[in-house]
């Protein structure tokens, strides 16, 4: 990962954390407000080449938010979108969920952004559990020629 991030020119600073059991629990030990915390949701979409070729893009949803899948597919241009299924991710990226980062990953799929990480610096999956990655929003963003636009929606209270 620290090669990938080289190459694109990024500065990267990988920390160990200890598991946390929410969201504000990682913000907390991490010193962040749980926004600061970004999701990289791989997400299935059809192939736009003919034939059975998987593709997929990264989307970056700070915590405390959802994908708007409405907003999503009208950014990519798409009628379908979903989660893939865990070993599809896995496969798609060589990062388990909740380890998944665009650096690094085995196929630079397209990059989307939610607007609200612009100007921050954020926490992400580092590759690998017990560990976060900390990066400028706006460098990664240039790195990998991101999409930003109005992807999310808060997240609904889980009963």
């Amino acid at each position: 990962m620290r090669d990938a991030a080289a190459a694109r020119g990024l500065t990267i600073d990988i920390q160990e954390r200890p598991a946390a059991n929410s969201l504000f629990e990682a913000a907390e030990r991490l010193g962040i407000a749980p926004s600061g915390i970004v999701k990289t949701l791989v997400v299935k979409r059809p192939s736009t080449s003919s034939g059975t070729h998987l593709e997929y893009l990264f989307a970056l949803v700070p915590g405390g938010r959802s994908i708007s899948w409405p907003k999503l597919r009208a950014v990519v241009g798409v009628n379908k979108l979903r989660l893939p299924e865990p070993e599809l991710a896995l496969a798609a990226t060589g990062y388990e969920r909740g380890t998944i980062v665009p650096i690094g990953s085995t196929t630079d799929w397209p990059v989307y952004a939610d607007e609200s990480i612009v100007g921050q610096r954020i926490a992400m999956g580092a590759g690998a559990h017990g560990y976060s990655l900390f990066v400028d929003a706006d460098d990664l963003i240039a790195a990998y020629g991101a999409v930003v636009a109005d992807i999310s929606v808060p997240e609904q209270p889980r009963d």
